[in-house]
């Protein structure tokens, strides 16, 4: 009896609560027993889209511009591990479309070792097979080939008056989030080390975010045209951005892009010497006419300095332990810009080509003498 009295009042007040809940006038949704809050949420929205400012105006108008133009590249390669099982592996880089015959430059080490094709695929996300046509250690450059319709090259700057503090974008695929932008400003211009050991001139430092996938994309000025292409940066092992990137100046792949077109290599020029770098310390001891400059070791046989009467040394001795010739030719200057390392000459060797005329500046015991001189190519 006891058990059914419970019940009833039980399925009362489950039934009292469904009627209220389900008849409930208006007048009593403010009560806090029906709800959670004491005040209706009320939202602020906009009336219209925003506005965008001058600065993110032309943020936009630059991705939209050159997107069409920024590949994305993957290289595979077959290497073989320690029991000589073979490895499939895949590189991952940017790249950019020069022209509507399909040619895109990006960086050598991009597509380096790839014996199992290399990929190009579009903003679009269409992919071709692409052709390697040519390809440069020493400026970490490479240029390749697809057949795709309706493409869109970039436009090139001329990367000679760049200012640091100037606003760059870098547009690429860094760890493979195709179509990423980022910006920056020039941090510097310096030569640095490049990826094959020999060294970039007028590299493009900056602060704009790049990061393992960025290689071989373009560094563009504020007008979306391309002054570097993205090549590496400086991260202390991390592999990752510390602000700190560098680009190789545009106009350092256009001097070599003819040749990369139809020789498939660059030719690059050389004074056909090997040559050893003399500083005030080293000139004092040897007493030599000049404070500074490049002692010729020996002549290339058959190369550029041979030809024009340039004499390598003919005494043995040692600079510490490392093995050097005296008595050869002190140059000092190119084309009457001092020199007085292996950089001076190979910044010389990037403003000129193969069969070019320069003079040549040098000491001879204590005589000075200026010949010209007709550049070889170097072996």
């Amino acid at each position: 009896m006891k058990f059914r009295r419970i019940l009833l009042i039980v399925l009362v007040l489950v039934g009292g609560f469904w009627f209220l809940t389900a008849h409930m006038p208006e007048s009593w949704s403010h009560w806090p027993f029906f709800h959670g809050s004491g005040a209706p949420l009320e939202l602020t929205e906009a009336q219209a889209a925003p506005a965008y400012d001058a600065e993110e105006q032309n943020n936009i108008a630059v991705y939209k511009r050159v997107l069409p133009s920024v590949v994305n590249i993957t290289s595979k390669s077959l290497v073989y591990n320690f029991f000589f099982e073979p490895v499939p592996q895949q590189g991952q880089g940017s790249g950019f479309i020069l022209d509507k015959a399909g040619h895109v430059l990006t960086n050598y080490h991009v597509v380096a070792g790839a014996n199992r094709g290399v990929k190009v695929q579009l903003s679009n996300k269409r992919s071709y097979s692409a052709r390697v046509i040519g390809t440069d250690k020493v400026h970490d450059l490479a240029l390749l080939q697809i057949d795709a319709p309706n493409l869109q090259p970039v436009t090139l700057a001329d990367s000679r008056d760049l200012s640091v503090g100037q606003k760059v974008y870098a547009i690429g695929n860094p760890f493979g989030l195709s179509g990423t932008m980022t910006r920056g400003i020039i941090s510097s211009i310096r030569t640095i080390g490049g990826a094959e050991g020999s060294p970039i001139e007028d590299a493009i430092q900056t602060d704009a975010a790049i990061n393992p996938g960025n290689s071989g994309g373009p560094l563009l000025n504020s007008r979306g045209e391309v002054i570097g292409i993205n090549t590496m940066i400086a991260s202390n092992g991390a592999e990752q951005s510390s602000g700190i990137g560098f680009a190789i100046p545009i106009n350092t792949a256009k001097a070599v892009l003819a040749d990369l077109t139809h020789y498939g290599h660059v030719k690059r020029p050389s004074l056909g010497i090997h040559d050893y770098a003399i500083d005030p310390d080293l000139a004092s001891q040897m007493g030599l006419p000049a404070v500074s400059g490049i002692l010729v070791q020996t002549v290339v046989p058959g190369g550029a300095a041979e030809r024009a009467g340039i004499h390598g040394g003919n005494q043995q001795a040692y600079v510490g332990n490392t093995p050097i010739r005296l008595g050869g030719d002190l140059i000092v200057a190119i084309d009457g810009h001092e020199t007085t390392d292996s950089q001076d000459i190979n910044a010389m060797m990037d403003r000129h080509q193969v069969g070019d005329t320069i003079s040549v500046t040098f000491y001879r015991g204590h005589k000075k003498i200026t010949l010209k001189l007709i550049l070889g190519e170097a072996r």
